[in-house]
């Protein structure tokens, strides 16, 4: 039996502030398409949205890009979503701020602040993300949040470059007085879908970390919290992609686009509302976009009638196009989808050949710097 459901309020939304930053990294969340800075959202846009999102109902505020700290009038949006009532989140590299600038941050209400690394071996994770000096610029933010008293959580991403130094990353995170470590393998989707090659860990190697990262949960219970995303393509049931599509969560894109997930726009088939044209609580409730895979009604067999439907709610639209052609799709990292054996033979041949090389997500100084 299908469920119609009616959203509640969300309980957070990601403000991606622009798609400038300093880092290449090959596994990218960016869209294809960059907004443009001349398109972005200007201060007193940003100020409104995040007065109508305090309204609907959002608890929580993270302010990402991209790199959030290139753009100049970050302490005032921090300082209206404070004034909004709204619990803010900064989500950043760490290697586009001073102390000085930080500390504006912090006055102006900053509640908390997740940092970014590539890898614990500061020559490999700065490979990846082609940023020379990065390990140091981030080592310094981590300290700085440290020093003013703000929770820190520290997010790693996982890929066949670092995999094997899973114990190491959690011990830096935990070297660093994080509250908590996200442990996120790659998803495949985006960007990080042209360097799936260059990416894809063996199973072995996944199993292997998946181990050390229970371990270390067990270890250090008490003392700090550690998430753990394995990749879709390794998985044999599906995540509940966001909370599920359009439950929990929005996305504002750089030039006012609004999304069910960052990742929503590789969906080509659907047409986004911008906040531009209409209020926050008109696209959530309304958005033909958000209403697409809300709910169950959307699912085909055998999500229909898995009793799982109301957990995992279909699991990854994105992943369902990337591997089965169509957003609609069971979603290929469930079992019992048609495409689940060929999305695991995509894996395995990926892991199995030698890793070429990166192609990095560029973008001109020049549009990092502008303002």
């Amino acid at each position: 039996m299908s469920v119609q459901y009616a959203p509640a309020p969300p309980l957070a939304i990601l403000f991606e502030l622009t798609h400038r930053c300093p880092l290449q990294c090959p596994y990218c969340s960016n869209p294809l398409e960059l907004d443009q800075v001349r398109d972005e959202l200007s201060t007193d846009e940003w100020r409104r949205v995040i007065g109508e999102a305090a309204r609907l109902g959002v608890l929580q505020v993270h302010f990402s890009g991209g790199e959030p700290t290139v753009r100049r009038d970050l302490v005032d949006l921090i300082a209206h979503a404070r004034q909004s009532g709204l619990y803010s989140n900064l989500i950043t590299s760490g290697v586009a701020i001073d102390r000085t600038r930080f500390a504006d941050l912090v006055a102006a209400g900053l509640d908390h602040a997740q940092l970014s690394f590539q890898d614990s071996r500061a020559d490999s994770a700065e490979r990846i993300g082609n940023y020379a000096g990065a390990q140091a610029k981030k080592l310094a933010f981590a300290g700085w949040v440290r020093e003013l008293g703000l929770p820190l959580t520290v997010n790693i991403i996982v890929n066949r470059h670092n995999i094997e130094r899973i114990d190491d990353m959690i011990d830096l995170a935990v070297g660093l007085n994080a509250a908590r470590v996200e442990i996120a393998h790659v998803q495949y989707y985006g960007w990080a879908l042209k360097n799936r090659a260059a990416l894809m860990p063996t199973l072995a190697d996944l199993q292997q970390a998946t181990v050390r990262v229970e371990e270390a949960r067990e270890r250090l219970r008490g003392r700090i919290v550690i998430d753990y995303v394995v990749p879709d393509y390794y998985a044999r049931v599906p995540k509940a992609c966001m909370g599920g599509w359009g439950r929990q969560f929005l996305n504002v894109t750089p030039s006012g686009r609004v999304l069910p997930c960052h990742a929503a726009e590789t969906i080509s088939e659907l047409s986004f509302d911008s906040v531009r044209d209409k209020s926050l609580a008109a696209i959530w409730a309304t958005s033909s976009a958000f209403e697409k895979f809300r709910g169950t009604d959307w699912m085909p067999e055998p999500c229909q009638s898995c009793a799982q439907r109301e957990v995992d709610w279909g699991g990854c639209r994105c992943q369902a196009l990337a591997i089965a052609g169509a957003a609609g799709a069971t979603d290929p990292a469930c079992a019992l989808s048609p495409m689940h054996g060929e999305m695991r033979a995509l894996a395995e041949a990926a892991s199995n050949l030698p890793s070429p090389p990166f192609l990095y997500r560029r973008r001109t100084t020049a549009a990092v710097a502008a303002s």
